[in-house]
């Protein structure tokens, strides 16, 4: 199959399964699991998540492995790139005020992610990227 075209086709149906939910620890419905269900549409083998159901569970997760946020846990799974190389499907992070960061997904000029001034996931304007990585 075409590159492009598996990306587009892992890109639509990870749109189609977060589109519009709301962020949610306790239903897994967060940038992490979002991350992880596109790498293996994307044909990654990403390890099983730890069972985080809030805030602080993500932090005693990161804590764990040494990282002190989702930048670093992406440097630890997959090529870091330059924002501007990235590829549809491509992975982006932002500074959060959480201090986690915030996982999203390109989907070609803008990303996919969850913002606290949307109701649920949508399509954000890439601004600020902290980190980009190759999938």
């Amino acid at each position: 199959m075409n590159e492009l075209l598996r990306r587009k086709e892992a890109v639509e149906k990870t749109l189609a399964k977060y589109r519009d939910k709301p962020f949610d620890w306790r239903r897994g419905q967060t940038c992490l699991h979002m991350l992880r269900f596109h790498l293996r549409l994307m044909g990654h083998a990403p390890e099983p998540l730890p069972r985080v159901r809030s805030a602080i569970g993500a932090r005693r997760a990161l804590n764990l492995r040494g990282w002190q946020d989702v930048g670093d846990m992406l440097d630890a799974m997959l090529p870091r790139i330059a924002p501007a190389a990235m590829l549809l499907g491509d992975v982006a992070s932002f500074r959060s005020d959480d201090g986690f960061g915030a996982i999203t997904i390109n989907l070609g000029g803008k990303v996919m992610g969850w913002h606290e001034d949307a109701p649920g996931m949508t399509a954000l304007e890439p601004v600020e990227i902290a980190g980009a990585w190759r999938v």
